[in-house]
């Protein structure tokens, strides 16, 4: 896979994202992604699940400078892919720890969201969900996910604003777990996943399972309707314009 590294040690797959610096969010490492957690999930080898990044960046979220250039055949491929990454994390049965090593906005965010339990670095860093202001419909399942680690009201809220918070605040709000030092985020990752792994497997997968019931069947619900109105957000000429502004503050060279 391009856009992933994939270590199996001990039973505990780490998984690495790995797509340039930043590790933006397209196509291919949506599928690569689905592909690998499906195919870690089958085997029965592997008793737990590290998903993490780079240094600076677990995820920096869409790559809005590739994605902004698919036709419609490819966005739409691109956004069913997106849903079914989202319901393919939060629907993985085993342990899942995410080890977010710097800025995970947005997609990055979702990613680290569909983990049972969150790590991330201390610094500067950001993480949250800033779709409306670039003129990206918020689906329900998204709202679901964001509001089942932080409730619904602060959810609400913060995806009106397209809110996006620092370390300290999203550790206050219950989105991540501990702030650990970068040099210390996949060592306490691994040890929250492997206490995890300790205990019985059934047991642990079902109940797991069972605590998601209601998240999962608004993961999982039918989304051509909502994929149809975010398609035509998409290539509305209004949202065109707020991605080509973006886009040109991403790749403006840096004054020395």
């Amino acid at each position: 896979m391009e856009t992933l590294q994939i270590n199996i040690k001990d039973k505990l797959a780490v998984i690495t994202l790995d797509r340039g610096r930043a590790n933006p969010v397209n196509l291919e490492m949506l599928t690569d992604l689905i592909s690998a957690v499906k195919d870690i999930e089958a085997n029965d080898e592997v008793g737990g699940m590290i998903i993490t990044g780079k240094e600076g960046f677990f995820s920096a979220g869409i790559d809005l400078i590739e994605v902004y250039g698919y036709n419609e055949q490819q966005s739409k491929a691109f956004w069913t892919n997106f849903l079914q990454m989202q319901a393919t994390l939060v629907a993985f049965k085993k342990p899942y720890v995410a080890a977010i090593t710097g800025h995970s906005p947005a997609g990055g965010c979702i990613i680290a969201m569909g983990a049972d339990y969150r790590v991330m670095a201390e610094g500067p860093f950001i993480i949250g969900l800033n779709e409306i202001p670039v003129g990206i419909i918020v689906p329900d399942s998204v709202f679901q996910l964001y509001s089942f680690w932080i409730g619904k009201r602060k959810a609400y809220q913060y995806l009106l604003e397209g809110k996006l918070l620092n370390v300290n605040e999203a550790y206050n709000d219950g989105l991540i777990d501990v702030v650990a030092d970068a040099t210390e985020v996949l060592t306490l990752a691994e040890q929250k996943v492997r206490g995890y792994m300790k205990l019985n497997a059934t047991t642990w997968s079902q109940s797991k399972l069972n605590l998601r019931k209601e998240l999962l069947s608004h993961v999982q619900a039918d989304s051509s309707a909502l994929l149809d109105k975010m398609l035509q957000q998409w290539w509305s000429a209004e949202t065109r314009f707020i991605l080509q502004k973006v886009i040109n503050k991403l790749t403006k060279p840096v004054k020395n």
